[in-house]
Parts: structure tokens; C-alpha cells; sequence
């Protein structure tokens, strides 16, 4: 009998529209989830924690993150549930590994959970600290990269972090996924790092993310 693929469904941007979970395909049968951020729109734990649940009825496993429009103590209640991925890192297969950082750069909209980018700078070294031995690296960053496919507002005009740029190029993790920005969903590299920004759940957006033989790869897919 041939191996069953070990994968991952990694989403983001669900900013409370969970109406298309169902519909990705194998997310039950999948090792579980990954939320890159903004589950809600300006929701604390109550309304993250509903997002959650949802997110449950299809798989029990959550891997999560809250992102500039979900407020701070929503992240405190993914960390009490075992789940927060936010300045952290984990193993999420044998020798692959992953890490978080959640929240964004400062926005023009003061959204609630903005800070500057050397803090994230702060957060993406406090995170790798925990997983810098593990052969292969899969980055759940919800703010994109500077200056690539991922971080377009409009022709020309990136908004994206110096300091997630900075570290991909550094580090090279195998994959970086992330979002925020939803109208640059697509696919990017900075040196060997697959960049992904799947867009909104509700545009039908998400990866697959397989893991197997300590090797890692993703897809971008679309409902």
C-alpha cells in the first residue's frame, strides 16, 4: 500500500467569513491547519475564538496567529489553547519545523495590532531561536516581504516589511507563508524561500502544504 503524504492546509485573511472552509479539498484528512492571520475584523478573543471553531468541525489540529486586524488578547487566548504560533517556533513533522510572527507594520488604517518593524525584526529572531536546528523551516510571516509579488497594492507601489525581507534572505526557510495584503495573491522567491500569499479565504485562497521524508513543498491552490 503506497505512503499517504503528510500535509498541512495553510489559510489566512478569513477576516470572519469561514463559508468555504468545507469546500477545501482533503482538510479533514489533513495533519491540520495554519492560520497566518486575521481571523476576524477588529475581534478579540470572542470572535477568534468562533473562528476557531469553525475551523475545528473540519480539522481538530490549529496551528494560529493573529494578524493586524484581530486584537492583541485574541493571541493570548490561542497561547493558553496550545495553539499560537506568534513569535514561536515548533516542530511540525520530523526535522521540519515551523515559526510564526503574526501582527503587521503600520498600516494608514490603525488597525489593532500594528507595531514597527523592528519589532517584528525582534519577533522573527525570538521565534527562530527555537527552530534554527531544524534541517528544513516553513516561516508563517502574516506581513509579506518587501518589494516582491506578495506585497502590491497597485502597480509599482510594495508596502511590504524591510525587516521580513531582511530575515527570509537571511535565513532561507524552504517556505514563507503569508498574506495581509489581499490583492497580491501569488507566488514569489527570494533565494531558495517559496513565497506565498494566498489572498482571502473568502476568494477561494489557500495552500497545500506537504511534508514528507523531512522534505517540504507547497501549493498554491484556489477553490
Amino acid at each position: 500500500m503506497a505512503a499517504i503524504t503528510p500535509y498541512w492546509i495553510g489559510i489566512g485573511d478569513i477576516h470572519d467569513d469561514v463559508r468555504l472552509l468545507s469546500q477545501i479539498p482533503g482538510i479533514n484528512e489533513a495533519a491540520g491547519v495554519i492560520v497566518s492571520g486575521d481571523l476576524t475584523v477588529h475581534g478579540g478573543t470572542p470572535g477568534v475564538s468562533s473562528v476557531i471553531a469553525a475551523i475545528k468541525r473540519q480539522n481538530p489540529v490549529v496551528l494560529a496567529q493573529i494578524g493586524n486586524m484581530d486584537r492583541p488578547e485574541a493571541q493570548d487566548y490561542l497561547d493558553r489553547e496550545g495553539m499560537g504560533i506568534h513569535a514561536r517556533g515548533r516542530e511540525l513533522a520530523p526535522g521540519v519545523a515551523v515559526m510564526g510572527v503574526g501582527w503587521s507594520a503600520p498600516t494608514p488604517f490603525g488597525t489593532p495590532s500594528e507595531v514597527p518593524d523592528a519589532r517584528l525584526a525582534e519577533w522573527l529572531e525570538e521565534a527562530y531561536s527555537m527552530v534554527r536546528d531544524f534541517p528544513r523551516l516553513v516561516a508563517v510571516i502574516h506581513t509579506p516581504p518587501l518589494n516582491t509579488k506578495t506585497d502590491m497594492v497597485g502597480p509599482g507601489r510594495h508596502v511590504g516589511s524591510p525587516a521580513v525581507r531582511a530575515f527570509l534572505e537571511r535565513v532561507q526557510p524552504e517556505v514563507c507563508l503569508t498574506g495581509h495584503i489581499h490583492e497580491s495573491r501569488g507566488e514569489d522567491r527570494l533565494g531558495k524561500t517559496l513565497l506565498i500569499n494566498p489572498g482571502t479565504l473568502s476568494s477561494g485562497g489557500y495552500v497545500r502544504l506537504d511534508v514528507a521524508d523531512g522534505n517540504v513543498s507547497a501549493r498554491l491552490m484556489t477553490l
